[in-house]
Parts: C-alpha cells; structure tokens; sequence
C-alpha cells in the first residue's frame, strides 16, 4: 500500500446545499407505532416507493431475561417475571410519506419453542438489504431476523412487493447455533451476511466469526467465503460490512481492537481478503467493534464502539466513547473524532478536534451514519439516562468521584438524549439535536434511510409504555407516555414547503 494518501479534494465549496437543522425534522411516527413495546427500528430501508422498518420489541426486557451482566440497580422498564407474557412478535412496517399512510405488513408467527411453550419466530427484523439475485426477476427485500434463545435459530426473510415476507434459509442460516444475524451488504454481484450473536448467550458475539455469501438467496445457497476470524482466534464476531469502491468491507469485534479486512469478492468462494486497519485503530480494546460504515465523498467511515453500550462489563472494557475513522482505498486513513496517538503510520490527531464521542464521556456508541443531500449525518448511542437506575455501589472510585461531583441528576438532565451530527466535507461537524430531539428516553439512533421526501431516522427508545421513576428513597412504575421508537423525516428548508 502507498504511504501518500489519496485524500478527497479539500477545496472549499463557498455554497453547499443547506444541511438539515433541529427544526426541519418533523415527527413521522411517535410511541412505536402506537405500540411502545415496538423499541428499536433496527432496520430501515426505501424499497418500492415506501418505506419499511423492521422492529425489535421490548428489549430492556429481554436484556433483563439474558445472560449478559448489567450494573442495574432498578430496573428502567416493568418487565414480567416470564417475558413472553409480552407479545414478543416482531413487526414490520410500510409507510407512505406522501399520504402519510402507515400499515403494519408483516408480523412474526408463533412456533413451538424447544421446551413446547409457544413463541414468537421472529423477536426482531435487525438487518435489511434491497438486493436481486438470479432467481430475482426484480430486486427484492432480503431481512435478517433476531430469534429467541429458546428457539431453533435466525432467518433470511424475502419479499418481492414489501409486503408479503417468506423465509428463504434454513433456521440458523445454516444450521448454526446462533441467535441473530445482523448484517446484509451487497458487493459484485454477491449477498453477504454474517452470524453475530450465540445461541444463550450474548447477542452482539456470535464466536462464529464467518462471512457468508450467496449469488441466489431465493435458493438459499449460502457458503462461507473467508477463514474463520480470518485466521484470528481474537475475531469473535464480523458486525458490520460495507462495500465501497471496488471493494466489500468486514469490520470485525475484537478485545484487542477492531480489525478491517476487505475483499474484491472475485471469482468463486473462498474470496481472498486483506487486512487494512487493526488493533482499533491502534486506540486498541477501547475500540472493541466496528458498529457502522459510511461512504461518503471518496472515503469510507468507520463507526466505533464497546459493546453494551459502551461498557464491556464481563471483559471489563470501558466505559469509552467511540471514534470515528476516515479510510482511503489505499488503505491510508484520518482520524476524525477521537484520541490524538502515535501510530505506525505517525502521529494521528482528530481532524475535527472533537475528542471520543464529539467530547461526549456518555456516547457509547456511533451507532448509525446516514448521508442525504451531500451531508454526512452521524447518530450516537447516549448511556447517560442509564445512570438513575445503577447499582451506584458497584461503580468505579474514579467514576463515583466524577458522578458525585456533577450530580447525577445534573448529567441525566443535561445529557440524556442521542447525539445528531452533520458534516459537508467529514471533517467539520455541527450539532444537530444533543438531546434526543427532546426527548431523554431516545438514547440513541439506529437506523437511516435515504428517501426522495427526506432523510428518514429512527430512534431507539425502550423505555416502553411504564417507566421507574423516583420518588424520595422508593421507586415505582408509572405511565411514559415517550416511550417506544420514532420515526423522524428532515426535510431541507429549500423544499420543505413543496413536501407532502
């Protein structure tokens, strides 16, 4: 690889289009679609004229039944003891910007789990990907689902009109004892996705770090087409991938820190692959995954975060906010936002002089990135509304000290909230809301979707319809009427008034 990078011209645009501010996003779906259980929109796509979004329901109650350790104190949300007294199953939705029309068009059957209760197929929609494959006569909608524990496995669901929705894998992709596929990217001709989170166990590690890829997913056919943690026992997940020139991405988990690799997907499986960045960008643990890509203006985005928020409890990583790394074709990068350090490439110091987490200690994550309109929007996950309901007893000297210096009430009401920023040339960021756009149960934004009426973003809120909330020394659950996800549409001030 050469050491001159091959950079986006810097010359200065003296008349970008306008970028989206605070005020001209409009609410286009509030409380979950009526439904607040409906907690994460964890998939977004524009496919034939209208858009879909894939939910995950009532997910501080499923981490409440996991195996994952948490430093809760109270509980946020009023969860029954047995979780499927909740209706669990997954939905799927169509809306319409011009109408405004909003229909539910898919909802997950019941089978019968292993144990011979009755659950949902389908506890959430986590990936989408509008793709045709040889036996496609048109593109399709391909979805990748997030299935219960107690169940045999994920699938790959298709529909040809967006509004019928038909497995077209076999549970576990492949039979494998996993619980959720999060990925779907599309590079030369091929699918690709990857299994990400373990069968009982956590669902962001899969400890089946393969790629895997298919030409015709009507047929199922998928095969692996890299070697396993590409031959790096340290790789327990691939999270995310993304392809860009002439090339697919895979971004990888790793407690030593990230890895990128990348193939051209050339020929027949297996594919070769090359490694372009490792050790987290030379930030290490603190860099844990790669959570989203980006391509944008000639350069690839790369999206940073410690799983769980950004507070690894059981490998006692973190709490860390994220960075965000600007990748080159040629393999030469910039570091955007983060921590200035010495690296074999020499010294990296963030372009934007923001520090980890646009100088935000509470984001976890940068969890999604969208671009409309020649701007680059990046959207965090904030843990900060986390801290009323920690076990404080547990939290470190260091952190205990900062907390009760502030005040915890002083950081829930001053940083609670998503962070939105917006970029024109990647290395200039403007905020756009820093508090959830005003609502604190909105801790973070997970999915983008580019539209011809607008950059449509959907929030992560699952705080549900009863909340605790605090009152002297005791607590209890009262109604949240700003629970459940939200669909926000930005619409530029130049055609705002011309807009449905």
């Amino acid at each position: 690889m050469t050491s001159t990078p091959s950079a986006p011209s810097r010359a200065f645009d003296p008349s970008p289009p306008p970028g989206l501010n605070r005020h001209d996003f409009r609410q286009a779906a509030p409380n979950g679609f009526g439904d607040p259980y409906n907690a994460y929109p964890h998939s977004m796509v524009w496919f034939r004229d209208r858009l879909i979004v894939g939910t995950t329901r009532a997910n501080l109650c499923m981490l409440k039944v996991s195996k994952i350790p948490t430093n809760i104190g109270v509980w946020p949300t009023d969860c029954p003891d047995n979780l499927y007294e909740l209706d669990m199953r997954a939905q799927i939705w169509s809306l319409d910007p011009r109408s405004g029309e909003q229909r539910m068009v898919h909802r997950s059957p019941m089978i019968k789990a292993r144990d011979g209760s009755q659950i949902p197929r389908d506890m959430g929609y986590r990936g989408m990907a509008v793709f045709q494959g040889e036996s496609d006569p048109a593109p399709a909608l391909y979805v990748a689902t997030y299935a219960s524990a107690k169940g045999p496995g994920p699938l790959i669901l298709r529909s040809a009109d967006g509004e019928r929705f038909e497995p077209v894998s076999d549970y576990g992709l492949v039979g494998l004892p996993i619980t959720t596929i999060r990925t779907l990217a599309s590079c030369n001709g091929w699918l690709f996705t990857a299994p990400t989170g373990k069968a009982g166990g956590n669902p962001n590690i899969s400890n089946l770090p393969t790629v895997y890829a298919t030409r015709d997913p009507l047929k199922g056919d998928w095969r692996p087409v890299n070697p396993p943690g590409f031959g790096d026992d340290e790789n327990v997940v691939i999270f995310e991938m993304h392809p860009f020139g002439d090339y697919l991405y895979a971004g990888t988990g790793n407690l030593s820190g990230y890895q990128v690799w990348r193939t051209r997907a050339a020929g027949e499986p297996p594919f070769e692959w090359e490694k372009i960045l490792t050790r987290g960008a030379y930030r290490g643990s603190l860099n844990q995954g790669v959570v989203s890509f980006a391509e944008f203006k000639g350069a690839l985005y790369i999206g940073g975060g410690i799983q769980n928020g950004g507070i690894d409890s059981y490998n006692g990583v973190g709490p860390a906010a994220p960075e965000l790394v600007r990748l080159y074709e040629d393999g030469e990068w910039d570091l955007i936002v983060g921590q200035a350090r010495l690296t074999p490439r020499g010294e990296k110091r963030p372009l934007s002089g923001f520090r980890p987490g646009f100088d935000n200690f509470f984001n976890g994550y940068f969890w999604r990135m969208g671009v409309h309109d020649g701007w680059l929007y990046m959207g965090t996950f904030d843990w900060s509304l986390m801290l009323n309901f920690a076990n404080r007893e547990k939290w470190p000297p260091w952190f205990k000290r900062m907390a009760e210096r502030v005040g915890v009430e002083n950081i829930v009401a001053n940083q609670s909230g998503f962070d939105l920023y917006r970029s024109y040339d990647g290395e200039n960021w403007l905020p756009v809301s820093t508090d959830g756009f005003d609502n604190p149960y909105n801790y973070g934004i997970r999915s983008f979707a580019d539209t011809p009426y607008g950059l449509f973003l959907g929030t992560a809120n699952p705080f549900g319809p009863r909340v605790a909330q605090r009152h002297g020394e005791r607590w209890r659950y009262e109604a949240n009427p700003r629970g459940g996800m939200e669909l926000w549409c930005g619409v530029k001030p130049s055609t705002q008034g011309s807009q449905p």
